[in-house]
């Protein structure tokens, strides 16, 4: 989100450390704090609720439990995850006001703020992490930060909200708005930075401990948001070749960034009612790209849009429809998962939807957790993002308020009536064919 102005609170001053920890992993040894006991940061713990008659506490929400969260005592922004494929421990990346906040959720009943990585410089509303070859990466729009490398080795035996050093300050860049990754490539992709036009900076993360600037694109300007992947669709001219899907403010812009040192760019596309082109996610089998607009719903005075994008030739890709939902409120990020669109929507939540016939823009929504029952106004309150990789299929987000989540989607309850999609998985699809669809009061929304 690029229009958002929130509150800061200002990390305690680092006065100087040394020395180093090591995790028993081998040779690879924490890097030491400046100050371990000088952070101001704390959380507390906030107990779930089941969703039931449409209510998890004081929560509106649709085939979603409330697991559990946290409560942070500064603002939040963006947010990923990890999964620690030795233990099976899941971890949530939160991005704060002051810094970026590690948390545990070995029991994702009683989570645990285990380590926070301070600012590399000062206090911003704008902070972005991701993850890549091992390592989580932290940009921010605070001056001159760059970005922080921090070994997800370092989180393991870590606890109470320990503070913790980056292994690596990479500062090609100075104030960056987000990162993009490639874990197939294992290249990172920081996007409207104070370099490369605001287009695409390019580094190679084969080796995190020393990142390498690798290459512009700066061609189309300044890049919101974007997804590198190699891509696997239809289109066999690109098929192989990896291909950035960049948002950039008011074009869908596909860029082949195969070689770092000479990308081209494939094709641009607009659509009807541009407000702000902010970010988006492509469908499993890469023939679809699902974006999402920030600013369409104050300026065209839409419901929550949805919009479809049929990529099945890259060098002429198509609008295909916009899915309208049922809340005015801003929609900001989203993402893919099997056959799921999982949506952070400001003041209306997290927005389950389920595709079916993506070339007729078959979309339609089957579970949502709103964050703010305050009201699902035009305003940017509420989430700011979700992950919902995890292999137990949890999902988690954060208001910005600095409120944390830990939902449980119940997909498999989901009934289908009448939408022509098999939103349970079972095999059947409509009613009566499918025996746990009890009428068809939900029928598909176009």
């Amino acid at each position: 989100m690029k229009w958002l102005a929130v509150g800061v609170l200002a990390v305690g001053a680092l006065g100087c450390g040394g020395g180093g920890s090591s995790d028993g992993g081998g040779d690879h040894v924490h890097p030491a704090p400046a100050d371990p006991g000088n952070s101001s940061v704390t959380a507390s713990a906030v107990a779930g609720a089941s969703c039931f008659d449409n209510m998890a506490g004081p929560f509106p929400c649709l085939h979603m439990d409330r697991v559990s969260g946290l409560q942070f005592n500064v603002e939040a922004s963006d947010i990923w995850g990890w999964q620690d494929e030795i233990n099976g421990d899941d971890y949530a990346f939160l991005a704060l006001t002051t810094g970026t906040a590690f948390i545990r959720m070995t029991n994702p009943q009683a989570p645990e703020f285990a380590a926070y990585l301070p600012t590399a410089t000062q206090s911003s509303g704008w902070r972005d992490v991701k993850l890549i070859n091992e390592h989580a990466v932290v940009v921010s729009e605070a001056p001159g930060h760059g970005m922080q490398v921090v070994h997800i080795k370092d989180l393991v035996n870590r606890s109470g909200g320990e503070t913790i050093a980056a292994i690596h300050h990479y500062q090609e860049f100075g104030s960056a708005h987000n990162i993009v990754v490639n874990e197939d490539t294992n290249f990172a992709y920081v996007v409207g930075s104070d370099t490369c036009g605001g287009g695409l900076h390019m580094i190679d993360m084969n080796n995190p401990h020393m990142p390498v600037f690798a290459g512009c694109y700066e061609g189309d300007g300044y890049t919101h948001d974007a997804q590198c992947a190699i891509y696997w669709g239809e289109d066999t001219d690109y098929r192989g070749r990896e291909i950035c899907f960049g948002a950039n403010e008011d074009t869908l812009t596909l860029v082949d960034v195969t070689d770092k040192t000479a990308p081209q760019l494939i094709a641009k596309r607009n659509y009807p009612q541009v407000g702000y082109t902010h970010q988006g996610w492509l469908s499993e089998d890469h023939n679809y790209f699902i974006l999402g607009d920030e600013t369409d719903e104050q300026q065209y005075g839409v419901n929550t849009r949805t919009l479809v994008f049929d990529v099945r030739d890259l060098d002429n890709p198509v609008f295909v429809s916009a899915f309208n939902n049922t809340t005015g409120s801003i929609d900001h990020n989203l993402y893919v998962k099997g056959n799921h669109v999982y949506q952070a929507n400001y003041t209306s939540g997290v927005r389950i939807l389920r595709h079916g016939n993506l070339a007729l823009g078959e979309l339609r929504e089957v579970a949502y957790f709103d964050t703010w029952p305050e009201n699902n106004s035009v305003l940017f309150d509420g989430v700011w993002s979700v992950f919902p990789f995890f292999d137990s299929g949890l999902v988690i987000t954060a208001n910005i308020d600095g409120q944390f989540f830990i939902l449980n989607p119940q997909l498999e309850a989901i009934p289908e009536c009448s939408d022509g999609l098999d939103n349970d998985a079972d095999g059947a699809t409509d009613f009566p064919a499918d025996n746990n669809c009890s009428s068809a009061e939900t029928a598909f929304e176009s």
